[in-house]
């Protein structure tokens, strides 16, 4: 596997591309080179033979010619000696065997080797054709020694007539040995070149595939995620500018991958802290992301892989319409455990929509509706009892005018009671809309605090004997009760005498006759002074402990308001002390009597009001 996997490299192909083709080229150099030169010299050896064979022609026509005008005066032995003479004086052809033959195909003489052959006839088919007078009578043999011969026959003529003929055989074996001899230092000059081919393969490819490798190897930390090298450029060439364009991409990439995090750790941060909840759903409705407050919401810690609908709890209908835009958001309703209010979610769905426009998905907003439908409902409430503690009195007023108008003016003690119902009418008419006017201004801040040193026995005893005169109608008693190591406190005199004037007048108000109150001041920690007003009248039913702070809100509707109030005391106590920034407490037991206990904190002369 090993080599394999080395022979799939860069370097070994480019080793391989570069030997093949020098020995491509060389092949087809070689190829061509000896072929060409083969055929060159075997033209060359039957050029020369050719011209040998005709120039021995030529002297064996004159030689046979003469004799046969002589009428066979030349024996045939001296004919034959004068031949081989001819032969051995004046051609001497290596490796070749010659006979020359009358025309009847005896042999007359021939080459050294042959000499046994004289006076025998060859009866070849190249020899046959020359008596015939065919001159090209030429043809390449193997023999039985597998040695390659060139055969030539040739006709000699005197006045047109055949007198004799010329046969040789040649060997070419010194031809071919040249050939091969050739062949081979062609194959060394081959070998030679491929193994300096490879070594310059190898130094070349090295040169291109030590960038390559550069490359791979940070191209392998990038995606690891480590961006902190970079890769080395050794030159302008395509490489070069490959490694540059790969730096400068790096870097880019690490921005954007940078970006990306401090954008994926902002959008992570801002849905954990949302205040709403956020569910991601996929294209099949099944829940791929929750924020926590999603999760808090919907008392579940792990929703990933549930179907949309059944997490929420609504129909796969309904979201279905909320997602195609029918129903922009819905309400769902869950009661509380232990308590008689509900919890109220509204859920509104945003389909995800990918670039063909297909959806891909939904997200789906999870909002707490209850303290908003708490404080909608508070505000119809508050309207309907600002109208309704205006329209009594406003109803009352109206009355006794039209009464004074149908003649009840005339009666002057009946008038000077009606004009007294009407005054003490627009009185609490006038408290009631100097009331809202004060919470308003708490609620706007536009309430400014002038913090003062006070003494809490001087707060506390004025309060008494501000309610001396009610007390001893009712036959009320008092007392005032201050810790030791109380003195001063830092507040705003006149909103703090404001609520205790609130609480002093609720407490003789339902303190039935000869019961008693106290009013005590003590110090729960090093920090802060607490302030109480107690008294044992008929106190507050428990159903009504929660609500007793909201505004216009009487747990005796019809005698609070016989009683004068406008059921904003308490509601204007709270802000007067939250703005002091201390927090007010209520305790109550039926028929046992109610405990108010407001707590401050004991700054100095110098510190900044709420």
């Amino acid at each position: 596997m090993r080599g394999i996997r080395l022979f799939r490299t860069v370097q070994v192909k480019l080793i391989i591309i570069y030997v093949l083709l020098i020995l491509i080229a060389m092949q087809l150099i070689g190829v061509y080179f000896i072929s060409t030169m083969k055929t060159s010299l075997a033209a060359s050896f039957t050029n020369n033979l050719n011209e040998q064979t005709n120039m021995l022609t030529v002297l064996v026509e004159q030689t046979l010619g003469s004799a046969e005008r002589e009428q066979n005066e030349v024996p045939d032995e001296q004919l034959g000696d004068d031949l081989s003479s001819l032969l051995s004086s004046l051609f001497n052809f290596s490796q070749a065997d010659i006979q020359i033959l009358d025309a009847s195909g005896r042999v007359l003489a021939t080459s050294n080797a042959q000499q046994s052959y004289v006076g025998r006839k060859n009866t070849t088919l190249a020899v046959s054709r020359a008596l015939q007078g065919i001159r090209e009578n030429e043809q390449d043999i193997v023999d039985e020694d597998n040695v390659r011969k060139k055969v030539i026959a040739r006709p000699a003529f005197d006045n047109g007539k055949v007198v004799g003929a010329v046969y040789i055989v040649a060997s070419m074996k010194e031809l071919f040995e040249t050939v091969n001899r050739i062949n081979r230092i062609f194959m060394s000059g081959m070998l030679i070149a491929l193994g300096l081919t490879g070594i310059l393969g190898i130094l070349l490819a090295h040169t291109i595939t030590n960038p390559i490798k550069g490359l791979t190897r940070q191209a392998v930390a990038v995606a690891e995620g480590r961006f902190d090298h970079k890769v080395p450029v050794y030159g302008d060439d395509e490489i070069g500018q490959l490694s540059h364009a790969f730096n400068n991409m790096t870097g880019r990439l690490q921005e954007a991958l940078s970006a990306n995090e401090e954008e994926k750790e902002k959008l992570a941060s801002i849905l954990a802290n949302m205040s709403d909840g956020v569910v991601a759903a996929d294209e099949n409705n099944r829940v791929i992301l929750m924020n926590r407050r999603a999760k808090e919401m919907l008392e579940v810690k792990e929703g990933t892989g549930t179907p949309l609908s059944e997490l929420i709890g609504i129909s796969d209908e309904k979201v279905t319409e909320l997602q195609m835009g029918v129903e922009h958001s819905t309400v769902i309703r869950k009661e509380l455990e232990g308590d008689e209010d509900e919890w109220l979610l509204r859920i509104t769905c945003t389909p995800i929509s990918r670039r063909d426009k297909t959806m891909a998905g939904t997200i789906a907003v999870l909002q707490d509706v209850t303290e908003q439908e708490k404080m909608e409902r508070s505000r119809r409430e508050f309207v309907a009892n600002v109208s309704h503690e205006l329209r009594t009195p406003l109803t009352t007023i109206k009355s006794y005018i039209e009464a004074l108008d149908d003649g009840a003016l005339e009666d002057r003690e009946l008038a000077g009671r009606f004009v007294g119902v009407i005054r003490g009418e627009s009185e609490r008419m006038i408290r009631l809309v100097t009331d809202l006017l004060h919470l308003s201004r708490l609620d706007s801040n536009q309430a400014p605090l002038r913090r003062k040193a006070v003494h809490v026995r001087e707060l506390l005893e004025e309060v008494s004997d501000r309610f001396s005169f009610q007390m001893r109608q009712k036959s009320i008693g008092s007392s005032v009760l201050i810790e030791n190591g109380i003195e001063n406190i830092w507040i705003d005199r006149d909103q703090i005498d404001q609520v205790l004037d609130n609480l002093m007048s609720n407490a003789i108000k339902y303190t039935m006759d000869g019961g008693h109150i106290e009013i005590a001041a003590r110090k729960p920690d090093a920090g802060s002074i607490s302030i109480s007003v107690k008294d044992n009248g008929i106190g507050i039913p428990s159903k009504d402990l929660a609500r007793i702070f909201e505004r216009f809100y009487r747990v005796d509707k019809a005698r609070s308001r016989n009683a004068g109030g406008t059921g904003l005391g308490l509601s204007i106590a709270r802000e007067i002390i939250k703005a002091h920034g201390g927090t007010v407490e209520l305790e109550s037991e039926w028929n046992e009597g109610t405990t108010v206990t407001f707590t401050l904190p004991t700054l100095h002369e110098g510190s900044q009001g709420s």
